[in-house]
């Protein structure tokens, strides 16, 4: 992938702003800029959400189908708290100021099926660095019947894919913890992120580890232990990985992939026109800021907007600083998009797929 640079000139002096004001915002009211008592209280209850129901499934005691699938439903739902409101947090290196608490916290990414390493490429660099840029965006990237950039090769599959999308969206966590680590980790190594052939093979070797030590306890524990068919139960854990997919993926996409984000394309010489923070404004959005439940259950990423512009600041606190950037935002005249609700994000993310699979009009 070509070396992208961010214009520093234009608009420097509002991220020099905003950062003096969010810093003065944390001095005056004498906080730090990680996680509190909320959010270790926050990280027992969607552990404890996410393996009690396993523990339950794993003792035998389940032998009907019905509380076989609420449990792991169940845990399901745990499985997206932790992915969004935990190890998001620590990977980012802002749940806690002890970067040891952090790397351990961000092992339960590991623990639900994924590769804590592996995301922190994809997501912290390549996503937070290059929003919305198609093909340097890793989260942009999507197999051939998904068409999220307007930049991205059109096919008539497209049309549709406003209604199959959430299949896909299903899917996702399945990708995760069977083929997406390996295939991503590989073209990560192309692309420079591992130092030499040996921190690869580490890296695959860790891959593998915690994969089966997470198949172990999720399904292969349930199948000795559970007197169903192993088809039911099988079906069963299919069910928890596609409610952690729904919930995940809604979350993200509603807040960049809709009808009023941007969708920028580099110079031939790879520079990008605006500066970094203008461009997370522009291609990035909030939704439902009101909604105190919704930001509990999904992390805060409601608040995108200030997670793109301050990852290292834990989640709690986006509400607060949310005031700040807007006003900040409007005084220098630059984007500050945010929906009243998660339906209208839903509603404007539904649009944008219909718009980007819609056929391409002549002279278009």
């Amino acid at each position: 992938m070509k070396t992208l640079k961010f214009q520093r000139q234009e608009n420097a002096e509002f991220m020099k702003a905003l950062r003096g004001r969010v810093n003065d915002y944390f001095k005056t009211n004498n906080k730090t800029i990680y996680g509190n008592t909320s959010m270790v209280v926050k990280t027992v209850v969607m552990l404890s959400l996410f393996f009690a129901p396993l523990v339950i499934i794993g003792t035998g005691w389940v032998s009907s189908p019905l509380p076989l699938f609420a449990l792991y439903i169940a845990a399901g739902l745990g499985m997206a708290g932790v992915g969004m409101g935990v190890m998001h947090d620590a990977i980012h290196g802002s749940y806690s100021k002890n970067k040891t608490v952090n790397k351990l916290v961000g092992y339960t990414m590991n623990l639900i099926g994924a590769n804590a390493n592996v995301w922190k490429i994809q997501h912290n660099v390549l996503h937070h660095t290059y929003t919305n840029i198609d093909q340097a965006d890793d989260d942009m990237n999507a197999p051939f019947f998904l068409r999220f950039s307007p930049h991205a090769k059109r096919y008539w599959i497209h049309r549709f894919q406003y209604l199959y999308v959430w299949i896909f969206y299903g899917l996702s966590t399945l990708s995760w913890i069977t083929a997406k680590d390996f295939i991503r980790a590989a073209r990560y190594r192309k692309m420079g992120f591992f130092k030499d052939r040996r921190e690869f093979r580490r890296t695959l070797y860790k891959i593998i580890s915690w994969k089966i030590l997470y198949y172990s306890y999720a399904l292969a524990l349930p199948l000795i232990m559970v007197p169903l068919p192993a088809w039911i139960i099988v079906l069963a854990f299919l069910s928890m990985h596609f409610v952690t997919g729904i919930c995940i993926s809604m979350v993200f996409q509603t807040a960049h992939i809709v009808s009023e984000t941007s969708f920028p394309l580099p110079e031939p010489n790879g520079k990008v026109s605006e500066d970094w923070a203008v461009h997370q404004l522009a291609t990035t959005s909030n939704y439902a800021p009101k909604s105190n439940w919704l930001s509990w259950m999904i992390g805060g990423l409601n608040f995108q907007v200030e997670h793109h512009l301050f990852p290292n600041i834990c989640h709690v606190h986006y509400r607060s600083l949310s005031k700040i950037v807007s006003q900040t935002a409007k005084e220098y005249n630059l984007p500050y998009y945010v929906k009243k609700s998660f339906g209208g994000a839903l509603l404007s993310h539904i649009k944008m797929l219909q718009r980007l699979g819609a056929p391409k009009q002549i002279g278009a």
